[in-house]
């Protein structure tokens, strides 16, 4: 494929469309002289980390403050959460969420006697959780989507895969740039259809990438979510944080063939049990003030040991003690008919799960305003730090962020549009495929895939130890060799561009691991 000299030039570049990047892209379209342009790799822009979000989102409920939920995050993120971002996200989140969400997105949060009905979450001291039933992700990301597609000044492409991010003092042809502070001014954009790479500029870049979930081999994310913001992030040069906290949810289904769908926290909190083969109720032995309220890594470990104590694959939610088969029904639709379109019905079964990686509480450094380390460079929502979620994240945390920080990351970025263009258009040259030789191996790239989400499962799981990180380390370096080397001799498809960040990721959270080694949170060291 010959060089394509065409270059595009946004003031706004936003990576992402889940409720980070959508919140970003609303809050800048509200200045209708700039040309703002959304990227996702998905045909269906709906497909993000936000969609699949069951619980719920954290707003303030009528006995809660700020305050009070301040002290909820820091117990869960073991008391290493960044005070600032704590106190920002407490004070600003519950204003955000009216104005974001139910005001411009529409989002017909549950109501009772005309009221919004505040629920109570594992490791909540109060009812403060806002949701549509089980579907609150999807509600959200519908509204958001529905108000992106209205602003004039806004353009959603679909099916464009980010291939890296575009720093001068990597890509520039002036030499000179490489003395200037690491920047960035936007990003090769890999066209899906023509099979083209689009050289997009932009004054101000924001990475709202989601998580990584897809380097597990079980995990509740959906398939988009492979760490590819990271990877680019950390070849471009940013800082990078956190990264061993990676946490588990304790709840995902489990049967043989089926997708490992979350099972929400919220089943807990309204009183499901987690037994084991036995039908004992075993949380109290491991948790005995919170029992099946306890945090989520908590919980998680306690039913990895005890999977590993009895020799059974699973354990079981058992919700009909807590409800009954009418309740389950109006309050759980989503996850009441997943499980009878499996062959479990949660109205009379107990519900077998197991943890599975579930989010990211590291990420890209970000300040209050969402700024990376890279000068012009933000990043909001999962693939960020901002350090809220410490060592392991509250739940219904994470969509309050992506508001909180999309916002402010939109905000920062408009106001300091002036200072973009670190570097001249003219010198960033277009993506070169003319030297490009093979054509991409599908088998080739799945079994690569399917060694690197073992190889994180089983050494950087959910209780890593020295040795298995050692491993782990050895055979993912030896990996990315051999990865790296096809990616620069073969045509991109998106799954190229995907395993070439898959192993990145794998490789930033296994180092991370190995180097902290203290447990705390979500990172546990039984060594």
């Amino acid at each position: 494929m010959p060089m394509d000299n065409h270059r595009e030039t946004v003031d706004l570049l936003i990576l992402g469309c889940g409720v980070a990047g959508s919140v970003a892209a609303l809050e800048a379209a509200t200045h209708p002289e700039l040309e703002i342009l959304v990227v996702t790799p998905q045909a269906d822009p709906h497909e993000t980390n936000t969609h699949y979000a069951q619980g719920g989102i954290i707003s303030r409920g009528p006995d809660d403050s700020a305050a009070l939920l301040a002290e909820d995050l820091y117990r869960a993120g073991a008391e290493i959460n960044n005070p600032a971002a704590v106190e920002l996200l407490a004070q600003e989140g519950p204003r955000l969420v009216q104005s974001y969400l139910i005001e411009r997105a529409g989002v017909a949060f549950d109501r009772q006697d005309g009221q919004l009905a505040f629920a109570r979450e594992a490791s909540h001291s109060t009812e403060r959780i806002l949701h549509v039933g089980d579907l609150t992700g999807q509600a959200i990301e519908e509204g958001l989507i529905a108000a992106l597609r209205e602003c004039k000044n806004v353009t959603l492409l679909t099916q464009h895969t980010a291939v890296d991010l575009i720093t001068p003092s990597h890509h520039s042809r002036n030499r000179r740039d490489v003395y200037d502070p690491l920047s960035c001014v936007g990003a090769y954009v890999y066209d899906q259809a023509t099979g083209r790479v689009r050289t997009i500029l932009a004054r101000k870049t924001i990475l709202a990438t989601g998580g990584l979930g897809q380097i597990f081999l079980h995990t509740t994310n959906p398939a988009g979510a492979r760490g590819d913001g990271l990877a680019m992030a950390y070849r471009a040069g940013a800082r990078i944080i956190n990264a061993e906290y990676v946490q588990f949810h304790p709840t995902a289904f489990f049967k043989r063939g089926a997708p490992r769908f979350l099972i929400s926290e919220a089943v807990r909190g309204e009183g499901a049990r987690l037994v084991n083969d036995a039908g004992e109720a075993f949380m109290g032995r491991y948790a005995p003030v919170w029992k099946d309220l306890a945090p989520r890594d908590v919980v998680a470990r306690s039913i990895h040991v005890e999977m590993l104590e009895r020799e059974s694959r699973n354990v079981y939610l058992d919700l009909r003690s807590a409800m009954k088969p009418p309740q389950i029904r109006e309050r759980f639709p989503t996850i009441y008919e997943t499980c009878l379109s499996h062959g479990v019905d949660i109205t009379q079964e107990w519900i077998p799960v197991v943890p599975a990686v579930h989010y990211f509480c590291g990420g890209v450094w970000v300040d209050e305003w969402g700024q990376s380390s890279v000068r012009h460079l933000y990043a909001a929502g999962e693939v960020s730090c901002t350090g809220v979620h410490g060592a392991n994240r509250l739940g219904s945390a994470s969509l309050l962020e992506g508001v909180v920080w999309g916002s402010r990351a939109a905000q920062h970025a408009v106001q300091h549009l002036d200072q973009g263009w670190a570097v001249q258009p003219d010198d960033i040259p277009s993506w070169d495929a003319s030297q490009l030789q093979y054509a991409t191996d599908p088998a080739l790239m799945q079994q690569d895939m399917e060694t690197i989400r073992r190889t994180m499962w089983y050494y950087v799981g959910l209780i890593r130890a020295t040795y298995r990180l050692r491993r782990a380390i050895d055979d993912l370096r030896h990996m990315q060799r051999e990865i790296d080397f096809f990616y620069r001799h073969t045509h991109l498809t998106d799954e190229l561009i995907g395993v070439r960040n898959v192993v990145q990721a794998a490789l930033i959270v296994a180092r991370a691991a190995w180097e902290n080694h203290s447990s705390r949170g979500c990172h546990y060291r039984e060594d």
